[in-house]
């Protein structure tokens, strides 16, 4: 993590030092370069490909055990891979069968009027990039708040900390999204 923040920190000098008629974004906030950096944080919960014994779940499904912390993408009737999730704390969970609605890199976070009046210290709206909590990719669910999100906090992986929302790594959440479609099936379990 270290060497990362040394990586973002020498590219944003050098960015600095271009000439100040010239606009620039900085490739390692959003976009392929921060996709790439992402690749190499450490995880503390690795993805994997398991056996799966679940036929009543179709390949192609989503499957999220709040329980266990794990998230399940199903292969076939007796594969899927599996990723560390965090979820929704104590007050915040749920349970149902959601649709993906939409699909979104690097998304732009406007926090719901509910959170904002329990945390009136957020902002009102942050620009997707690195530093933003719904991390690289975001998975809206139908009409909810909720959404399976990237995170900047890759330590709250395992927990149950949000507000609801499913936090994957951003190394996770980008390979799910390279996975799923707009009208995938998200079944998500106590």
């Amino acid at each position: 993590m270290n060497n990362f923040k040394k990586i973002v920190t020498v590219a944003g000098l050098i960015i600095s030092f271009l000439p100040s008629q010239v606009v620039v974004a900085n490739p390692l906030e959003r976009g392929a370069v921060a996709d790439f950096f992402n690749l190499f944080r450490q995880q503390a919960i690795p993805s994997q490909t398991v056996f799966w014994k679940h036929p009543q779940f179709r390949a192609g499904s989503v499957v999220v055990s709040t329980k266990n912390r794990r998230l399940y993408y199903v292969l076939s009737k007796d594969r899927a891979i599996e990723y560390g999730v965090g979820v929704g704390r104590e007050g915040f969970t749920w349970s149902g069968v959601k649709t993906i609605t939409r699909k979104e890199e690097w998304p732009d976070w406007r926090p719901p009027a509910q959170m904002l009046q329990r945390r009136p210290d957020l902002p009102r709206y942050m620009a997707g990039g690195i530093d933003n909590p719904l991390g690289s990719r975001a998975l809206y669910l139908g009409s909810s708040n909720y959404r399976i999100h990237g995170s900047n906090e890759p330590d709250t992986i395992g927990a149950a900390v949000s507000s609801g929302c499913i936090r994957m790594t951003n190394k996770d959440i980008v390979d799910l999204y390279g996975r799923v479609k707009v009208g995938t099936k998200v079944f998500v379990l106590d």
